[in-house]
């Protein structure tokens, strides 16, 4: 229409690869020991910023999955289907080992790299993630049942993603989901009321039948699941396959799926189970003690997804302020804004060097590194899923009423910035986890801090911070009540430490002034006057 001529739009940010134009991970990447990767990260960037993978993000969204109880004649079937988009996920990120990378092709660097990738497929969509990620973490649990190893690691292994509904036998590829939280219970899964029975005499690796429910299920389609019952011994772990070992449908009874705030794309479920055929992994009373393995995993999962989600994030503020104009010039070339933007690029770095940094000690086998990783998994998650949130939001603002509506990625990114913050742990239980790592497990935080001190000398307000936290850490350690002000300083100093020495000068810089000196308002914008604006956001942005 002659009075409809559009102008002052900012053109689609599509055809862009979203592994060379990030900087930060490009870096992390070679220095974490998986340099070898850069040529499948280079190709999965590629893939994944195109106009035909964006979308298909946006549909998987657009076209959440319906769970079918019952066929036409009235007979259980207990299925999710998923619309085309989000198989399409699937089998990209199967293809290239974001399930099984570091147990499929075991070598140096293997979880770093997976890390890598499995951070650029959670920027483009995060609800596929799920499975991906608990399939991933579930392996070291198998790996304590020697039987259940044989069985299963070969299916995970297979780079084919397979989503009919058949025995795991009888697919090319398989993936593993858990069911741990009741209705009553939530995190305290000692709660929980699922009954396990042995067929026999019981014990590792042996038939049981489980009776009982799971508040919390996701991903229902999956193989088989990791899932918590009471045995006559206690709590206990066993695999839940959804088919019985004679072909026949396991009795696991979907009873409604999860109307969440966000990771639409993605089926979480209430099941049921009466007499489901299950096999105890390990001994029985050592469920906690069995499952936590994958727990961490899926911990240092939720760490690089919301690192993830804060990439995307300064992407799209970057990228939109950059060709929009207001009140006579780029929205970017205004000083408040570069401030706004420098600032989130700051909170997004730290963030990746801090998640692959993480990353790195699960490919290491030195026992301070398993001590770091013990105590460092928690402390990076409780952080980074914390400030995802309100990163999100003001990443959004940056787009006005442009952010706010669906057809941006921008209100899909807010929806699911609160998600890791929740799964596997939510603030409080895992500030009370570092606790119980500081009081019950010698050398944890010994090995956080040094890994912290490795920063001193490198910016004078860095090692003040870290001299405090060093003071202070055990009379905060002392109290419950200073749980989540202990966390959130060793997160600082350890983001610290990291950003002062890989980081550029700009970015190391504004980093200590703000976060570790207090040269710092409330709000994403308020960065010193003495701040290299332009360098950090030229090295964000897209």
């Amino acid at each position: 229409m002659p009075t409809h001529e559009v102008q002052n739009q900012v053109p689609p940010l599509v055809g862009y690869n979203l592994f060379t134009s990030d900087r930060a991970l490009v870096e992390a990447l070679q220095r974490e020991g998986a340099g070898w990767a850069e040529d499948q990260a280079r190709r999965l960037g590629e893939i994944l910023g195109s106009d035909e993978v964006i979308q298909w993000g946006f549909d998987a969204n657009n076209n959440p999955p319906v769970l079918h109880t019952h066929d036409a004649r009235g007979q259980r079937i207990d299925e999710v289907r998923f619309h085309p988009s989000w198989h399409a996920l699937m089998r990209l990120s199967v293809s290239f080992g974001l399930h099984n990378l570091p147990w499929g092709k075991p070598r140096d660097g293997a979880h770093a790299a997976r890390a890598a990738l499995f951070m650029l497929a959670g920027e483009n969509e995060a609800g596929h993630s799920c499975p991906i990620s608990m399939t991933y973490a579930a392996v070291p649990v198998l790996r304590r049942q020697s039987e259940l190893a044989s069985q299963w690691e070969t299916r995970i292994a297979s780079t084919n993603y397979d989503p009919r509904f058949l025995p795991a036998a009888a697919k090319s590829g398989a993936l593993v989901g858990m069911a741990m939280t009741e209705k009553q219970g939530g995190s305290d899964v000692r709660a929980n009321t699922t009954r396990a029975l042995p067929e026999g005499k019981g014990g590792p690796g042996a038939e049981y039948r489980l009776t009982g429910h799971k508040w919390f299920c996701s991903a229902p389609m999956c193989d088989a699941f990791l899932v918590l019952a009471q045995a006559p011994g206690g709590l206990s772990c066993f695999l839940l396959p959804r088919f019985a070992p004679d072909g026949r449908r396991n009795q696991f009874f979907l009873q409604r799926l999860k109307n969440k705030l966000g990771n639409r794309s993605n089926a979480s479920s209430e099941v049921e189970f009466d007499g489901a055929f299950a096999t105890l992994v390990s001994e029985e009373g050592r469920g906690v003690r069995t499952i936590v393995e994958m727990v961490n995993h899926t911990r240092l999962d939720c760490t690089l997804g919301s690192a993830a989600l804060m990439r995307q994030a300064v992407v799209q503020a970057t990228h939109h302020t950059r060709y929009r104009s207001a009140f006579g010039r780029l929205l970017a070339d205004h000083p408040l804004m570069k401030n706004v933007l420098a600032d989130l690029c700051i909170e997004s770095e730290a963030a990746t060097v801090l998640a692959m940094r993480l990353a790195r000690a699960y490919d290491r086998p030195e026992e301070s590194e398993a001590r770091f990783r013990r105590i460092a998994t928690a402390v990076a998650k409780y952080w980074v899923c914390k400030r995802t949130a309100v990163h999100a939001c003001e990443a959004l603002e940056c787009l006005g009423g442009n952010g706010f509506v669906e057809d941006a990625i921008m209100p899909r990114l807010y929806r699911e910035s609160p998600l890791n913050s929740i799964w596997e742990g939510s603030g409080n239980v895992i500030c009370l986890d570092v606790l119980r790592a500081i009081g019950n497990e010698p050398g944890t935080i010994e090995a956080l801090l040094a890994e912290i001190d490795l920063g001193r000398g490198g910016d004078r307000r860095f090692d003040a911070y870290a001299a405090k936290i060093q003071s202070q850490w055990k009379s905060l350690s002392a109290d419950p009540l200073q749980a989540r002000r202990l966390v959130e300083r060793l997160a600082l100093a350890l983001q610290g430490s990291l950003v002062v020495r890989f980081s550029p000068p700009a970015i190391a810089d504004a980093f200590c002034a703000t976060r570790l000196a207090a040269d710092w308002g409330q709000a994403f914008g308020t960065l010193p006057p003495d701040v290299d604006f332009d360098a950090i956001i030229d090295r964000a942005r897209p």
